[in-house]
């Protein structure tokens, strides 16, 4: 019997916290998470219009780091990388075998786009 999938999201937040030390100045960033939280919410964005554009602040509010420009530039360059590259280029290619339930990525858009919220008002 094979083992039921992992929802995307949820394994990207669990090997991202791995990855990133609670101090939001030592931020370390997993270029192969990133790629699999990337894609996850390109689908969120598509799916929920007050996403779009918010990225980089959605990525940083898991760990409750304030969005700012050298942050912003430390992601840009995690995403240029060869391993986020590759990764991107996997993860693209398992999802288009397989299609997550429309109601497991709306709960997950929520909860991230939640968490998003409450360290957006953190930070006025």
């Amino acid at each position: 019997m094979p083992n039921p999938p992992v929802n995307t999201v949820s394994r990207v937040l669990a090997a991202a916290i791995v990855f990133v030390s609670a101090n939001a100045a030592a931020l370390t960033i997993d270029p192969k998470a990133m790629a699999r939280f990337d894609y996850s919410f390109a689908k969120c964005e598509a799916k929920y219009p007050e996403m779009k554009g918010a990225r980089d602040e959605a990525y940083l509010s898991m760990w409750r780091v304030k969005p700012d420009a050298a942050k912003r530039a430390q992601l840009a360059a995690v995403r240029k990388g060869a391993v986020y590259q590759a990764e991107t280029k996997r993860v693209q290619q398992e999802d288009a075998k397989k299609a997550a339930p429309s109601s497991t990525l709306e709960s997950e858009c929520r909860a991230l786009w939640g968490e998003t919220q409450k360290v957006r008002s953190l930070a006025h």
